[in-house]
């Protein structure tokens, strides 16, 4: 059977992408998807279940667990994606979170008019049900995806003291972090409903189930995309140790910023220097496939707490602060927010005592001016390729996540904050006094937010390293899209899911409209 569509990737840009399209019921859709499928919720593990200990969901048995390298200091930190249907939305924290309207401007400004922040709003909208604002310019009321922020009676005693100190500060108080005039300390909007993670294999294929143009296949893994000269015109794959081969009218690869452009190079199509020298034919020669590697930046300070340790289930993300850093020409450049060792962002290169309990304050950079790249390391598509986060190679980065270090050390140490918390584990007193020690700190014991993006990025034909084009066409070649966090041009100032969803139903309406 040759399907119109098939979907390479059932994470957050490809559930939604098979649920928009399959509403055509003359189109038949194929999704593919590496990890396991759950269609019934009740058989659903409680690691993609349940969204409030978030370390157990991104570290546990639904994660791909890639290996990466941050800086030379520390050159091996596993990096969670999810290893399901939903994609890394079954495994995440759950924070809906938009960039800034200029992260959006920019991307036109480098010749990607059509996705202004004025051309990301509709989208926005449609993809939520915003439980709190939903019904005016800036939020959706009707989408597939709920999202609620956790009313200051329900928050927990880190949260409340967070808070104060925010505003002890200076910084304002903002009800609404995806107001595109949103900065300062605000309740986190979550996709989390009486505990449950809604993943958007929840929001979007659930609703699709039952249609009978949708096919929709756990446990097969994409080897190659397949060419009929340059148009993609199916895809080889594997499943239980078989392989083979399926036809589609038109590729789409939404399988994420690590194996988007895996996958594409395993095919033939990036730098062909590289490819060659894997051994592997050139379809076309592509060199920003892999390059633009971006990401936040993170690092914690990390506290001995008084008191009992919280319920593993306890809802670790309530709060959190938007800022600009002092002397930073990038507006809301840095986030900054407490963090219990359930969450994701707990130092996952740090040997954490489960007898005892911690709490941290989290800094993300949220506008790193350094990239990464992405190299294959086989051809065989089961080995995962070589991740260079090449973080703090621009002395600004180093500067800022110094500034907001210390920052966070200031607040965690005035009162109320002060007294959830028994010693500072790191970083020390002599490393926070210095830049040089600090730095060096930094190097050794930063991480990831998870937000990994722009590997394929969108861009003008004029842009040497874009990858795809506005409809997200992959150049060169005919018949294929990209569609996920790997065709943003830079990492916006937010987590990216919300982004990433955007980015499929944008893309579901280009290929509706026949572009």
């Amino acid at each position: 059977m040759k399907y119109d569509v098939i979907v390479v990737g059932g994470g957050s840009a490809g559930c939604t992408i098979a649920s928009r399209l399959s509403e055509d019921p003359d189109r038949s859709v194929l999704l593919l998807e590496a990890g396991p499928d759950y269609p019934v919720f009740e058989q659903l593990p409680d690691d993609l279940k349940l969204g409030n200990n978030v370390w157990l969901s991104a570290y546990g048995p639904h994660n791909w667990g890639y290996n990466a390298r941050i800086t030379e200091e520390q050159d091996s930190l596993v990096i969670p994606r999810g290893k399901a249907t939903g994609g890394s939305s079954a495994v995440n924290g759950q924070v809906l979170f938009r960039g800034i309207p200029e992260d959006y401007d920019r991307w036109a400004e480098w010749g990607n008019d059509e996705w202004s922040f004025t051309g990301c709003l509709p989208y926005f909208n449609k993809l939520e049900t915003d439980l709190d604002f939903g019904g005016d310019d800036f939020h959706g009321s009707d989408g597939p995806v709920p999202v609620r922020r956790a009313p200051r009676s329900e928050w927990l005693p880190h949260a409340v003291a967070f808070e104060r100190a925010c505003l002890d500060e200076g910084f304002p108080q903002d009800e609404d972090q995806n107001h595109p005039e949103s900065t300062g300390v605000s309740p986190r909007a979550r996709n989390t409903i009486d505990g449950v993670r809604m993943s958007m294999a929840i929001n979007y294929l659930d609703i699709a189930r039952h249609r009978l143009n949708l096919t929709i296949r756990g446990g097969v893994t994409a080897r190659r995309i397949i060419f009929d000269v340059n148009r993609a015109v199916g895809i080889e794959a594997e499943s239980g140790g078989e392989v083979f081969t399926v036809d589609g009218g038109e590729i789409i690869v939404s399988s994420g910023a690590v194996a988007s452009p895996q996958l594409l190079m395993l095919s033939g199509v990036g730098p062909a220097e590289h490819l060659r020298g894997m051994g592997i034919p050139v379809v076309h020669d592509s060199p920003g496939v892999g390059k633009n590697l971006r990401d936040h930046p993170a690092a914690s300070v990390l506290y001995l707490a008084n008191g009992e340790k919280p319920d593993v289930q306890a809802p670790v993300i309530q709060v959190g602060l938007r800022y600009t850093v002092e002397g930073s020409d990038l507006r809301n450049d840095m986030q900054l927010s407490p963090n219990l060792m359930t969450s994701e962002h707990r130092p996952a290169h740090v040997a954490i005592d489960e007898d005892l309990n911690y709490i941290g304050m989290g800094a993300s950079l949220q506008l790193a001016l350094g990239q990464g790249e992405l190299t294959l390391e086989s051809t065989d598509p089961h080995v995962q390729p070589f991740l260079n986060y090449n973080y703090y190679q621009e002395p600004e980065d180093l500067r800022r996540m110094r500034e907001a270090i210390r920052l966070g050390v200031r607040m965690a140490e005035r009162p109320p904050f002060s007294s959830l918390v028994a010693e500072r584990v790191m970083p020390t007193d002599e490393e926070l006094a210095s830049d040089e020690l600090l730095d060096d700190w930094l190097r050794k014991n930063s991480g990831t937010s998870h937000h990994i993006s722009g590997t394929c990025k969108m861009g003008p034909d004029s842009d040497p390293l874009a990858v795809v084009d506005q409809q997200l066409r992959v150049k060169g070649v005919a018949g294929l899209r990209v569609a996920d966090a790997s065709v943003m041009p830079d990492c916006i100032r937010a987590n990216t899911n919300a982004t990433t969803i955007m980015i499929g139903e944008k893309v579901s309406e280009y290929i509706k409209e026949g572009r």
